[in-house]
This record gives structure tokens, sequence and C-alpha cells, in this order.
């Protein structure tokens, strides 16, 4: 398309963009100067101003994710926990407008009339469009999305706040919907970190009984102090027992990508318990026919969101319900933040801000 003849054509800037590239898998991203992209007649352009480093970023940059690697694109700009405000806007774009904060999310599009999306499953459109995947993500200074999936910003969370929620916190908002969570049930929440905090927050905003499960003390105490009635050292040999006196978990959400914690979380559910698969382990998940027979237990995987799923996320945060604790990066730390990850080294969630967005404000 050509650019609008509008007043907002003053906010393009005419020099090249910052933006963190990917040249093949298992190489460090490239900080590089390109093009700032033109938006489509259905997209928007949005100058960034916060995006999430999320786990699944590192194992798209790492290539060891079969499933991602076959349609990850060349030349690559990973990031799909993209805040930002828009700046220009294509020709078919009606509902949005320039100086707007959205928000993009993992699923940058999805067609709308597959039998997932009609059936209300958009996160599992067979045509569904992958941010920082399939097409370039928020690691730059500027980035396009598809109108119809930004989502606005409520005016109460700063850009860094709502970031996160786009994947990490949509996702367990999601697990816990799904699981059919309901008020006075008790849910555990195995793995304190990027998402298991936030998991919490928003099994404690439902009335759930929360019970944390982790390794590091610190985590546990983290836990408590976001509405954990427990929080219980999972290599503590009396902790099962003291989970299943209670009558086990209605609900279990591993967020946690050690198979391990799979392992332990299947053995709080109580008899027709839920298991919500979160994290990634490398390795498969294993569990007993006879021990799944027996109590009736539901293995589930979650996948991201839906707007809907999105709205409902940054209405909690909106309310003060649910907040990621965040650690601002700038975007040329992009390579140290991941081999950060890749050690185990982060707390919450490191969100990526840029410079131009910085000074535009």
């Amino acid at each position: 398309m050509v650019r609008l003849l509008l007043p907002i054509a003053n906010l393009v800037p005419e020099v090249p963009m910052k933006a963190a590239v990917l040249h093949g898998f298992g190489q460090s991203l490239s900080l590089e100067d390109i093009a700032v992209p033109v938006p489509k007649a259905d997209e928007v352009l949005i100058q960034v101003e916060a995006c999430g480093v999320c786990h699944s970023d590192l194992h798209i940059a790492d290539g060891d994710q079969p499933a991602l690697k076959a349609v990850t694109k060349p030349m690559l700009i990973p990031g799909h926990e993209v805040v930002g405000r828009i700046i220009e806007i294509g020709s078919a774009v009606t509902d949005l407008k320039v100086g707007q904060r959205v928000g993009v999310a993992w699923l940058h599009a999805s067609c709308g009339s597959c039998e997932q999306c009609l059936a209300g499953l958009e996160n599992l459109c067979r045509k569904a469009v992958i941010t920082g995947v399939m097409v370039d993500g928020g690691y730059a200074e500027f980035m396009c999305a598809r109108a119809s999936h930004a989502i606005a910003i409520p005016d109460s969370l700063s850009s860094v706040e709502a970031a996160p929620l786009f994947c990490a916190g949509v996702t367990v908002y999601r697990a816990l919907k799904q699981a059919g969570t309901q008020s006075g049930q008790r849910v555990a929440v195995v793995g304190v970190g990027g998402l298991g905090h936030l998991a919490v927050q928003v099994a404690h905003a439902l009335g759930a009984e929360v019970i944390a499960l982790d390794v590091d003390e610190s985590k546990l105490a983290l836990a408590r102090t976001l509405g954990a009635s427990m929080a219980l050292n999972v290599t503590n040999p009396e902790t099962l027992k003291t989970i299943r006196k209670l009558g086990g978990a209605h609900v279990a959400v591993v967020t946690s990508a050690a198979k391990p914690a799979y392992d332990s979380a299947f053995k709080t559910l109580r008899p027709a318990g839920t298991l919500c698969v979160v994290g990634l382990p490398a390795e498969a998940l294993t569990f007993s026919a006879l021990a799944l027979v027996g109590a009736e237990a539901r293995v589930m995987g979650v996948s991201v969101g839906t707007r809907e799923d999105l709205r409902a996320v940054l209405k909690l945060a909106a309310e003060g319900k649910l907040r990621c604790h965040t650690e601002e990066q700038p975007l040329e730390q992009i390579n140290q933040v991941f081999e950060r990850m890749r050690l185990g080294q982060i707390s919450g969630r490191v969100v990526l801000t840029c410079r131009s967005a910085q000074h535009r404000h």
C-alpha cells in the first residue's frame, strides 16, 4: 500500500529502525538497522514501547522445537508480547486510530471461518499466523500487526506491565479457565516463575485456595505475598502428604519446564482432578494408565489464548488483581537475556524497551 497522506505521515520515521534479527537457528540475534515496515490494508504500524521475552522465543531462536522450526520465516524478528502505539493505519482499518495503545500476542491472525474459529477456539485455528515466528515480531522499534488482533490496553496499565500478559498472563488464565476452576477449589501451581507467579494471582482472583510448589524458597516466599495459602518445597517428602491430607488438588497447573515437576503435580491431584500442561519439558511426559483410570484424572494442554481471554486478563490487571513482576532491559541486551534464560537466572519476566519510544515520550 501507499503511505497515507494524512497528518500521521509525519509520525513515520524516514530513517531505519533498530531490530534484533535471527539469521540462523542456534545463532545470536543480530542487532541491525533495517527499513521500517509498511502496513498492508488490514494492518497497523506500531511503535513498540515494550516487548516481553518469552521462553518460546528462546526455543524459536535455538530451533529446538521441530514444529516451530518448520514454520519460522527466514530473517525473523522474534517477540510476541508486544505493546506500543499505532502510528499508521492501513486503508481498510476503521476501528483503530493513530495514537491508540495496543498489544499484540502470539496469535497474529486467525481465519475466523474454520471449525475451530467458529467454535470459539481461534487459538487452535488451522490457518493461524503466529507473531514472531511466521511474521516479524516485537524485538524492534516498529512492527506491523493485523488490526483485527491488536488489543486495546487499559489506561491504568503501563506498557511494561501489560506486555507479559499477552502470553504468560493469558496462557495461565486459559489453563485455569479451561480446567473449570471454581471458587473454593484447591489449585496447585507447580513452578513459581514467570508464568507461575501469574498463575498464583489468577487462581487467587478466581477464589481458589492456592498451593504453590517450587524448589526455590525465595519463589515460595513470593507466592505467599501473591495470595498462596500454602507454599511448599516440592523436594520435602512431607509436601505431597500434606496436600493429600487436604483432599488433593482439584487443578494442578505446571508452569515448570522440568519433567519431574509433572511427576509431582500428578500426585497432588484429587480424584477427578485436572492436570494442566503449560511448561514444555524436552522429554515426553509419562503417566501410568492405571493411575489415570483409577482417579479419572484429566490431562489437558493449553495453547496460549483467544482475544476474549486476553481482554479478561487485561481487565483483571486493570482492577489490580494481577501484576507481573518485570525487569526492564534495552533491546540491545537481548542476547544477554537469552543467556540468562538458558541458565535459569531470570525471576519474573524480562521486558525489552526501545529507545525510540522512550525518546518520543
